[in-house]
């Protein structure tokens, strides 16, 4: 499993102490470790432990998921668009967060007001997703994509420097 310490809604957040550092870096390296040995590394009770694990997941500042290998289950096309808007960016935003195809989508400064990472079944969903969804999301001007053709790292233990 993996774990994300970035919030979805980009929320300003109190900055994690050294104990609640340590627990999101133990769990990024082994997102099954049990409370129990979570508790012994960072010394505290088992009880303490799920208690700051609860905290940090509700408030959206840690996310326990699966990552899985897209080629494995089905999914033989993923790509990163850019996307150029007019108007409101927000709105734009939202309405992409809600494609089930869209795994990641950030307001971005620079070339391209919006980042999308999609993962499809094949080039015809994607060309589904792009020509009869996404560019007609009200807002979207534009869109470049960029066909991923292999993935040589994706890792979530940056820790929390």
């Amino acid at each position: 499993m993996s774990i994300s310490t970035a919030t979805a809604k980009g929320d300003r957040t109190e900055p994690l102490d050294a104990v609640g550092r340590s627990i999101v870096e133990h769990l990024q390296r082994d997102g099954r470790m049990s409370y129990a040995a979570l508790a012994k590394e960072v010394g505290l009770s088992e009880a303490a432990v799920r208690q700051r694990v609860a905290k940090l997941t509700t408030s959206g500042a840690l996310q326990i998921v699966a990552v899985t290998d897209p080629l494995q289950m089905g999914f033989s096309r993923a790509a990163m668009i850019g996307v150029g808007t007019e108007g409101d960016m927000e709105s734009v935003a939202h309405a992409l967060s809600a494609l089930p195809e869209v795994s990641y989508v950030v307001v971005t400064a620079g070339s391209f007001d919006i980042l999308v990472e999609v993962v499809c079944e094949d080039d015809t969903a994607l060309l589904e997703l792009l020509n009869e969804r996404i560019r007609a999301i009200p807002g979207v001007r534009s869109t470049e994509t960029f066909v991923y053709l292999k993935l040589h790292k994706q890792s979530y233990t940056w820790g929390t420097r």
